[in-house]
């Protein structure tokens, strides 16, 4: 078993634990040592951290190839047309790549949502709507490109939950541990035809603690 932290980040805290001067960081809420956010949160952005200190836990987490849904509650600016709510359903362009599909419905403002501070700028003769979008992807500020694309930028971000966990019951600021099942680990290469074990490919660290990506830089010769 691996322990996680399920922390509600509040507005404003920068989803690192490194100090910088003037800022709040995850420091300054959660005091277990040695734990590493699993996939990040911006700033300006609330809601949903899970850390743990499981670097392969971390990774599976954060990497999209394992599809760990993650959905948001987002403010947006303007009335959504059903036209705009079909593109984010179908797909966004951003940079030359297409999102995948997301879920997305229009919902009221959540009953147990919290001020937040400073509060949202808002125009007086521009309305704006909640939407509950969920998706399986960990593109930068990607919820909001997707938002902006359609027409609708959004005024506040919070997310709700990553794969079965979720900010329920937790004020901003708080968190609590679970204990959860550790992922497998791979197993050794196989032996080769003559029983010779076969030669690993070598890998290159990408700064994320306990993943590895495949080096693929031929060796000059």
């Amino acid at each position: 078993m691996s322990t996680i932290i399920l922390l509600n980040k509040p507005y404003g805290v920068l989803c690192q634990f490194s100090p910088e001067a003037g800022r709040r960081t995850l420091k300054d809420f959660v005091s277990e040592p040695d734990v590493y956010p699993a996939g990040r949160l911006d700033a300006d952005s609330e809601g949903l951290v899970v850390l743990t200190a499981d670097g392969a836990l971390q990774a599976r987490i954060a990497d999209p190839r394992h599809k760990q849904p993650k959905s948001y509650f987002v403010q947006v600016e303007g009335e959504p047309a059903d036209e705009a709510l079909e593109r984010l359903r179908s797909g966004v362009t951003l940079d030359d790549t297409t999102t995948r599909p997301a879920k997305v419905e229009q919902v009221e403002e959540p009953s147990w949502l919290w001020p937040r501070t400073p509060p949202i700028r808002e125009r007086r003769l521009i309305p704006t709507a909640w939407l509950r979008m969920e998706i399986a992807e960990g593109r930068n500020r990607q919820v909001r490109r997707m938002t902006a694309a359609v027409g609708l930028p959004t005024l506040r971000l919070i997310r709700y939950s990553v794969g079965e966990w979720t900010i329920d019951t937790l004020e901003p600021g708080a968190w609590k541990e679970l204990e959860v099942a550790t992922p497998r680990r791979r197993s050794a290469p196989p032996d080769g035809p003559k029983g010779v074990a076969q030669r690993r490919q070598p890998f290159r660290d990408r700064g994320v603690k306990g993943r590895a990506i495949p080096h693929t830089s031929k060796r000059k010769k």
